[in-house]
């Protein structure tokens, strides 16, 4: 019996590269205290410097993007953000974590994992400029091409952090997964594209309020998940996102048609910052 590669199969059908895009994981952990109080000191030092290796996001084994927080609140101590084309170079951080010196003493408490997209909902520049005219501007005119070229010029840009996104320098960040309902008379999916898209469209204008405070990634968890979507935003403050989620949420696209779950708001520091706030070595 052969063990290569079926001949029906196309590289690209084997690979665990996507086609476009990265593969996402975030990862929520928490210390059990009545373990970590049985190790020594020297142990608990030498397994919080060995966290740090792991974690360092200039390592050379270290995933494309790696980010590390202090969660607030009870649910989690801290929480990593992963992103990378290999999902096993992804999940190698976690079993590096979990086999560590402090491994007996952490507890995976959440996950989800997710890939990133460029949303049927975001216009190419030709549906762009469809929108201009049922907005009502003239084809041809000075406003109409200024509006078209300044879309033109961002959209590469805006696809790109879409897919392959550069973590913004901001101190907080939340995380959430949701749904798209399926309830009768609330059923998104029974919608026309169209009037999907409108209502996106109203939902997008809503977040557009808060650029240069709040920066926002979606990822699909579609097939991958229980959940469809996960949320991550990141502010220049706290404030910001509980005022942005706020506001979205009177959007028909969210009031009407969004499902929620657990909401993590988490704090990003490097990991020795993050393990020093958890007190792991008092």
């Amino acid at each position: 019996m052969s063990h290569g590669r079926p001949t029906n199969q196309t590289p690209a059908e084997i690979s665990l590269t996507p086609d476009e895009g990265w593969h996402c994981s975030h990862l929520y952990y928490e210390f059990d205290r009545g373990v970590l109080s049985s190790m020594h000191e020297t142990k608990r030092l030498d397994g919080r410097d060995e966290l740090v290796a792991v974690l360092d996001p200039q390592s050379t084994e270290a995933p494309l993007r790696l980010q590390t927080s202090a969660v607030s609140g009870q649910k989690a101590d801290f929480a990593l953000m992963i992103m990378d084309p290999d999902p096993l170079k992804i999940d190698a951080v976690h079993q590096r974590i979990m086999a560590s010196q402090l491994g007996p003493a952490l507890r995976p408490v959440y996950s989800f994992v997710s890939l990133s997209e460029i949303s049927e909902y975001v216009p190419s520049v030709e549906q762009y400029a469809q929108r201009l005219i049922a907005e009502g501007e003239q084809e041809g005119s000075p406003s109409y091409q200024a509006k078209y070229k300044a879309y033109e010029g961002r959209l590469p840009a805006m696809n790109k952090q879409r897919l392959t996104p550069e973590f913004p320098p901001w101190p907080s960040t939340c995380f959430y997964p949701m749904n798209k309902k399926r309830k009768v008379g609330e059923n998104w999916f029974n919608l026309p594209f169209s009037a999907r898209n409108a209502l996106m469209s109203e939902h997008a204008r809503s977040g557009m309020q808060f650029a240069g405070k709040v920066s926002q990634l979606i990822t699909v968890g579609v097939g991958l998940e229980d959940w469809e979507w996960g949320v991550t935003l990141w502010a220049r403050n706290p404030q910001f996102l509980k005022d942005i989620v706020y506001k979205m949420r009177f959007d028909e696209a969210s009031a009407r048609y969004a499902e929620f779950g657990p909401f993590y708001t988490s704090y990003i520091a490097p990991p020795k910052d993050v393990f020093d706030h958890c007190r792991i070595c008092d």
